[in-house]
């Protein structure tokens, strides 16, 4: 490494909610997803990395949330850090300080942020190239929906059909403030457990068992359409039939894998029972909700009809409080770190 590239970096992402999901890799080598995916980047939910390559370091070390964390964690981010590691040329172990704002591996897409966080701090310490589309192809091989949260706003990642990838990338289709109505109120569920089974793991099991894992992959691309159109005329009456559509259509995948994957608490469903109450009562699309693998659901609205959500959610018992977001930023550095202490 050349002296004058600098040896530690940060570099801060945030999650994203997928309103059309990415589940199942056709390559794990390459990381190519079997469909495209469609999500929003989210405001105020942050994942903040500091990567230190150090030549006193014999192996590379993990501070998550402000504890040494070894076991799958730090193996899957040593695996990252030895791509970038080859591909810079570089042999020296690496410190990563990682911290989110929000809970982590409970469905809020945390490892979508850290990825790209450390796909960020970590190219900058190794002195390789940073456009943000090389970010977004470095980050996908440490987590698939890592690659979306480079970008801001509404982001497509494109599955592509090329066996070497090459035309599988994210690219960003509106930027944050394209909706500035639209509003995203997660619910945080009290008993929400961290997942047992990696997302990764869980989505080739779903690949390999789910019996209605083909009719779903014949009906992406027409969601994908449907759902661009939407967002481009911020049509909320078109977009949120569709997001609860898909939620429905992942979440009966997952039931129906073998074994069955359930990610969803009794708090969970009863906060989407309420928004389709909701929905009725008013007859129209007033809310729309939707998960990830995880517990705490996401409710999008637009501004003018945020108190009858909070209204409805009010009703429901296990929820232990609500986040409002908005469509937010891509990831940026933030500089170079200072020395931590040991």
């Amino acid at each position: 490494m050349d002296r004058g590239v600098p040896r530690a970096a940060t570099y801060q992402a945030s999650p994203n909610i997928a309103l059309v999901k990415y589940w199942g890799i056709r390559d794990t080598a390459r990381m190519l997803p079997y469909n495209t995916s469609l999500s929003v980047t989210l405001s105020g939910l942050v994942t903040k990395t500091v990567v230190r390559f150090d030549p006193e370091l014999t192996a590379d070390e993990l501070r998550l949330n402000g504890k040494r964390t070894g076991g799958g964690p730090l193996l899957a981010a040593s695996r990252f850090l030895e791509r970038i590691r080859q591909e810079a040329k570089l042999e020296m172990a690496a410190s990563i300080v990682t911290r989110n704002n929000f809970p982590t591996a409970s469905g809020l897409a945390s490892s979508a942020s850290g990825f790209a966080a450390l796909a960020g701090a970590a190219s900058r310490a190794a002195g390789l190239a940073e456009a943000p589309a090389t970010l977004s192809i470095r980050a996908r091989f440490g987590s698939g929906s890592a690659c979306r949260s480079i970008y801001g706003g509404f982001v497509e990642w494109q599955a592509g059909r090329r066996p070497d990838g090459h035309d599988c990338y994210a690219k960003p289709l509106f930027e944050p403030g394209h909706w500035p109505e639209l509003i995203d109120l997660v619910a945080i569920v009290a008993d929400a457990p961290e997942k047992e089974v990696r997302s990764q793991d869980a989505m080739q099991l779903s690949v390999a068992t789910s019996r209605e894992y083909q009719t779903r992959l014949r009906s992406i691309p027409r969601r994908v359409a449907a759902m661009r159109r939407a967002i481009r005329l911020r049509d909320a009456s078109q977009l949120f039939p569709l997001i609860m559509e898909e939620c429905d259509d992942f979440r009966h995948v997952c039931e129906t894998t073998d074994p069955s994957l359930d990610y969803l608490t009794e708090t969970s469903r009863n906060i989407l029972e309420a928004v389709g109450e909701l929905n009725g009562t008013e007859g129209r699309a007033v809310a729309a909700y939707t998960h990830d693998a995880g517990a705490h659901v996401h409710v999008f609205t637009l501004a003018r009809d945020l108190r009858k959500v909070r209204d409805a959610l009010e009703e429901v018992k296990g929820i232990r409080r609500t986040v409002r977001l908005t469509p937010g930023p891509g990831g940026r550095y933030l500089g170079r770190a200072a020395k931590p202490r040991r």
